[in-house]
């Protein structure tokens, strides 16, 4: 199958993707959680939307995304395929599905499959995840890596810092993203890692790379749609850039609903039966 540009595809697999990598083609990503925002998400041309375990920040207030539930991510994940046409949809599999046992990767990814519609499923981790993703594999179920800052790790680690600044920690990720691909990840999402070093792993392993982050030298990027368009504003990391601000336009529009409410102008005669 020949791509000659992705705006072209009625629908975006995971063969679309490689070939845009293939042609020098960027690969948009953003995230949605819910069938109006993915349905317009979608109508815009987006390559790939995830359903991200960022749902427990955005949508439920929490303060990671370790509390989110596998049944909560499916009843994200099915919202959001309903609503989609063309793009791929990605839905994360939440901490505590996978890691350790192979076997319990394998039931929550089928179960994510099955009642969500989705196309794939995104993972965590490099080598220490490597036979859940293998076993996941196994039953024809493509998966998206994900390297650098993992924030289901936040425990771990501490922090939200830059991840693979040190040279250890850089071959590492070089090294997990080599075994990854060579597993059968059909793209790896690279998060806050030097630029530098995210455009060497991109040029070295042949999968795309879909980065947040990390710099222009990967075959992608992905955004969260909350951050984005400036719903949430006490998230302002260096790689966000704000398209809108959404946040005081819904305040906006809410304070004058509720002074037309208390001057009694809405509803007036024409929206009345």
């Amino acid at each position: 199958m020949s791509v000659a540009n992705s705006t072209n595809v009625k629908r975006v697999t995971t063969h679309v993707l490689q070939a845009m990598k293939l042609k020098g083609e960027k690969i948009s990503m953003l995230t949605a959680y819910d069938y109006s925002m993915a349905k317009l998400v979608d109508s815009a041309g987006i390559d790939v939307i995830l359903v991200g375990d960022s749902a427990s920040n955005v949508m439920a207030g929490h303060q990671t995304t370790l509390p989110i539930t596998l049944d909560q991510m499916i009843y994200h994940g099915a919202s959001v395929v309903r609503a989609v046409e063309r793009a791929l949809v990605v839905v994360d599999m939440p901490f505590g599905t996978y890691q350790g046992n192979s076997k319990e990767a394998l039931a929550s990814a089928i179960r994510i499959m099955k009642e969500t519609g989705a196309g794939a499923v995104k993972l965590e981790g490099g080598s220490e995840i490597l036979e859940s993703v293998g076993r996941i594999l196994s039953a024809g179920i493509p998966v998206m890596g994900h390297l650098g800052l993992t924030p289901q790790s936040i425990n771990k680690f501490g922090t939200y810092a830059v991840r693979a600044k040190k040279d250890a920690e850089a071959q590492k990720l070089l090294e997990d993203a080599h075994l990854l691909a060579e597993a059968g990840c059909f793209s790896i999402v690279l998060e806050k890692i030097p630029a530098q070093l995210a455009q060497k792993v991109a040029e070295e392993v042949k999968v795309p790379f879909i980065g947040i982050g990390a710099g222009p030298g990967v075959d992608g990027q992905v955004l969260v749609i909350h951050d984005m368009l400036g719903l949430t504003q006490e998230f302002s990391p260096r790689f966000l850039r704000r398209y809108h601000n959404l946040a005081d336009e819904i305040k906006g529009a809410v304070a004058r609903y509720v002074a037309d409410v208390r001057a009694r102008e809405f509803p007036n005669e024409q929206e009345q039966y």
